[in-house]
């Protein structure tokens, strides 16, 4: 599913009425703000990257249908990254140079948002990501503190991992990483968190993409005798590590993100071969009214419920954050000064409100705390935040939720 700049603005107009009417230049118009949707429509995040592009044009919709924001309307342009950090660049190029664009939201996957951070920072407007690699908070990525992260860092990832693998009574822990920031990130977290407890990660391998096989890798663990092997890995390398697993007879359990150990891969594999494996993902903030008001705007646009798409969530929070921004900085405000209402708007003092329209309102007499769908949010200093995480286990095919941690 691409997206030209005709399709684009003819869907918007549809969907978000004269906000979005097309334009015949691409001067910043002052009753507007522009906002670049940027996600996986196709590739490996795209079980997830409509829903996620759906939530931002439909929390734009309620920005505007509310009187819009610091006194102007939201208006959206819609790329697709492709999973790809190539095609992601020249999409961001696009929404930058071409549609004018004042913030993109919704990069998913670390390799994608550290290829596009660079422009973002050129420009001078912030990039919205659900990614983890911890190389996202600090410098050289986020010298310029634009980048602002919606789903947990991959060291957060391990530390979940950690705390599952000590609860479930694992002892010999090993672990195999996808080359790339997030799935290294995922691993090195998880080892750092373990040894730091004393525990011994007895062996680790990272492996390159797009293998026919991953047997030589897949053995080098095994080798080792691991009663547990903890992934940083996608869908498309899990299926085929697990399959050429399943084929040895070894018995030991698997510790996967959810985003790789998802209902796609019972679906190819079978429910014998994922049985007992741990699926872990960063969790929603479960009922609360935010989360119920993403959950509404899901199921009227995908038919489907909330809880299926933890990335929507994300992105649904990240138009309602920053239009919460945009009025408090007012009106004519330039995106620095909006940039810079972020924490006051999404931090841990204020009035705590759950929509746009209820933290418009409270603006008017202070400080807000908008606590959102996807988590409670509160920034920290490298514009991180902190969700919560659940361990399913698959059975019988189905992953079934079988308890929360809080790292």
């Amino acid at each position: 599913m691409k997206f030209n700049r005709r399709q684009t603005l003819a869907g918007l107009t549809a969907l978000l009425g004269t906000a979005a009417m097309p334009r015949l230049s691409f001067a910043q118009d002052a009753g507007v703000l522009r906002i670049g949707a940027l996600n996986p429509i196709t590739g490996a995040g795209a079980p997830y990257g409509s829903g996620m592009q759906k939530m931002i044009l439909q929390a734009a919709k309620l920005v505007n249908d509310a009187g819009g924001a610091g006194g102007r309307t939201l208006e959206v342009f819609a790329e697709d990254t492709q999973t790809q950090p190539q095609a992601a660049v020249l999409a961001a190029k696009k929404l930058i140079e071409v549609n004018k664009v004042n913030a993109i939201l919704g990069t998913w996957s670390s390799g994608i948002s550290l290829a596009v951070m660079p422009l973002t920072n050129e420009a001078g407007i912030p990039l919205f990501n659900t990614s983890g690699a911890p190389a996202l908070s600090v410098a050289p990525a986020n010298e310029k503190h634009l980048g602002y992260r919606f789903q947990a860092t991959n060291d957060r990832f391990g530390r979940a991992f950690a705390k599952i693998a000590e609860k479930e009574g694992f002892k010999r822990p090993a672990t195999m990483a996808f080359n790339n920031a997030s799935g290294i990130g995922n691993t090195e977290g998880f080892r750092k968190a373990w040894e730091a407890n004393g525990g011994e990660v007895v062996a680790s391998v990272v492996y390159e993409p797009s293998q026919p096989s991953y047997r030589a890798e897949l053995q080098k663990v095994l080798d080792a005798k691991p009663d547990v092997i903890i992934m940083g890995s996608y869908l498309a390398d899990t299926t085929v590590i697990l399959r050429e697993w399943y084929q040895t007879g070894e018995e030991n359990k698997w510790i996967i993100p959810a985003w790789a150990a998802n209902p796609k891969l019972a679906e190819a594999l079978g429910p014998d071969v994922v049985e007992g494996i741990i699926a872990v993902d960063s969790i929603s903030n479960e009922g609360s009214p935010a989360f119920a008001a993403y959950d509404a705007a899901y199921q009227e646009a995908l038919g489907q419920p909330g809880l299926s798409n933890v990335y929507a969530a994300m992105t649904w929070d990240m138009v309602i954050v920053l239009a919460l921004a945009m009025e408090a900085a007012g009106p004519g405000a330039d995106i620095a000064a909006i940039t810079a209402k972020l924490h006051e708007v999404a931090g841990p003092d204020g009035t705590k409100v759950s929509t746009f329209a209820e933290g418009k309102e409270a603006l008017k007499s202070g400080p807000i705390n908008y606590e959102g769908a996807s988590s409670v949010l509160d920034f920290d200093e490298f514009g991180d935040v902190t969700p919560d995480f659940s361990a399913s286990v698959f059975t019988g095919g189905e992953a079934k939720r079988n308890y929360i941690v809080k790292i």
